[in-house]
């Protein structure tokens, strides 16, 4: 408070400001301020209309509802609440009491969302194509989570690739060279690549060439990057041929060659988990380093610990 000349008399002490019934201001003389629950009692009363609805709606006997208004209207000094047959009302008093305890309360609320919200379990978006998601990543999800801290990954399947940049998904794991734009990425893996087949096409091709393999239907995905690179290290040209089939996942590319419809190319560290239980047989002990590998894509200078953190996790699962 602060005193001015007018404040004083001539002679004597200053006068005694006059606040009005709900200042925020605080006198030397503090009074102990009703429990919260009071005050909730009161907000409970206005909004049903009635001490016996609010009796009902908290679970409390009738006399503690009205023993509780009538503690916080001891302490105003002034009645909150015109009482008649049907119920209760608010009397002005009341009304601007009532409207300023909303207020506090909302402030509360708010100041213990905020609160909750920091010390939520972090979240991270992460998006694959379904392939990479059944042949590695989902049995690695639970150690990639359950380090410290805790990280909530939330897996994403779909072929397109999701646009970190414009906030997505915080994660993307693409395949291909990299070097994309607008994006920050790094690489998860490398892969090495050798041909396999059902039992049946490896009996009938056992000893033969890479040239007399292509002899055999292929099954591949929609790049024949890695066709291209395992032929191309054994002097032999490849072109598409109309007798191959093509497949979107590389999930169904290895189901299809075994069950016989072709050669596929085995993608290891990928597939190996997979093939192990498989029926596939390895036609080859050549092996080729695939031009194309997955990256970790991020948006350009992600620094988000929870997101450095699962990155982190990746490549430490991927070494393994």
């Amino acid at each position: 408070m602060i005193w001015n000349h007018s404040s004083l008399p001539q002679y004597g002490l200053p006068i005694r400001p006059q606040f009005p019934l709900f200042s925020l201001s605080m006198t030397s003389e503090h009074r102990a301020r009703p429990p919260l629950a009071n005050l909730e009692t009161v907000c409970l009363v206005a909004r049903h209309g009635s001490f016996t609805a609010a009796a009902e709606a908290s679970g409390l006997t009738h006399g503690a509802i009205s023993r509780r208004v009538g503690a916080v209207e001891n302490w105003l000094g002034c009645a909150l609440f015109e009482r008649h047959g049907r119920g209760v009302s608010l009397t002005c008093d009341g009304q601007r009491f009532l409207g300023r305890i909303e207020h506090a309360f909302d402030v509360i609320d708010a100041a213990a969302d905020q609160w909750h919200q920091s010390r939520k379990v972090p979240a991270v978006r992460l998006s694959v194509v379904p392939s990479f998601a059944k042949l590695w990543l989902l049995e690695r999800l639970h150690s990639l989570q359950s380090g410290q801290p805790f990280i909530d990954i939330q897996v994403t399947t779909e072929h397109r690739n999701a646009d970190v940049g414009a906030g997505e998904v915080d994660i993307a794991l693409r395949y291909g060279r990299g070097g994309w734009a607008s994006v920050d990425a790094e690489p998860l893996m490398s892969e090495m690549l050798y041909p396999v087949a059902s039992p049946e096409i490896a009996q009938r091709v056992k000893g033969a060439s890479a040239s007399e393999l292509l002899a055999m239907p292929l099954v591949h995905d929609s790049d024949l990057t890695g066709w291209r690179a395992w032929c191309g290290a054994q002097g032999v040209s490849l072109r598409p041929r109309a007798r191959d089939r093509r497949f979107e996942d590389y999930t169904v590319v290895l189901a299809a060659a075994e069950a016989g419809l072709g050669i596929a190319l085995a993608r290891a560290p990928l597939a190996q988990d997979w093939i192990a239980r498989s029926r596939l047989v390895r036609l080859s002990d050549v092996e080729v380093e695939c031009p194309l590998r997955y990256h970790i894509v991020t948006a350009k200078r992600e620094r988000r610990p929870e997101v450095l953190e699962v990155i982190a996790r990746l490549h430490a699962s991927a070494r393994t």
